[in-house]
């Protein structure tokens, strides 16, 4: 298979400003790039709707990249609103993702679950948000690693077929 082409949006307004170095947008892709990816775009964008979404269908469909991980925005804050701006881009959600990486990070810490992140299907692209905290992005990444793979394979109609199940056979006959 191809590597897969990623990109990785940083949603931050002092980032965006300057007013803060972006850690977590690095940190994804670094450990995209690790797992093989080709990470043709890392941006920062401020925390509104518009502009993210416009990031995000310019991804999908200009740049045709297979994966876009966002990282901040998915608090319960006002500004908070990568969620919302994923949820008006994509056809179709992936909510184990999201369920997943809340459930895995509740693990570490209960402040997982306030996380409002979503993924979902724009075009052939997935796209997956996560928290903007290091210490977020570092877990939810864990996570991410052994299923973007596969994900993505399917998603570029792939390994689409599924093994018969064992008696199969007895259904059928």
């Amino acid at each position: 298979m191809a590597p897969i082409r990623a990109a990785v949006v940083t949603v931050s307004d002092m980032g965006y400003a300057g007013e803060r170095e972006d850690i977590s947008g690095p940190l994804v892709a670094s450990t995209l790039r690790d797992m093989g990816c080709e990470v043709l775009v890392a941006t920062i964008v401020p925390d509104e709707r518009e502009v993210i979404e416009k990031v995000l269908l310019k991804l999908a469909h200009v740049s045709g990249v297979d994966l876009v991980v966002t990282t901040g925005g998915t608090g319960p804050t006002p500004r908070d609103v990568t969620p919302e701006a994923t949820e008006a881009v994509i056809e179709r959600r992936m909510p184990g993702l999201a369920e997943v990486l809340r459930s895995e990070g509740y693990r570490k810490t209960p402040m997982a679950v306030i996380s409002r992140g979503v993924a979902g299907i724009c075009g052939r692209t997935l796209i997956v948000n996560l928290p903007g905290s290091p210490k977020a992005v570092r877990e939810g990444m864990a996570v991410l690693v052994p299923i973007l793979p596969h994900a993505i394979r399917m998603l570029r109609g792939v390994d689409t077929e599924h093994p018969a199940a064992v008696g199969a056979e007895a259904l059928n006959g």
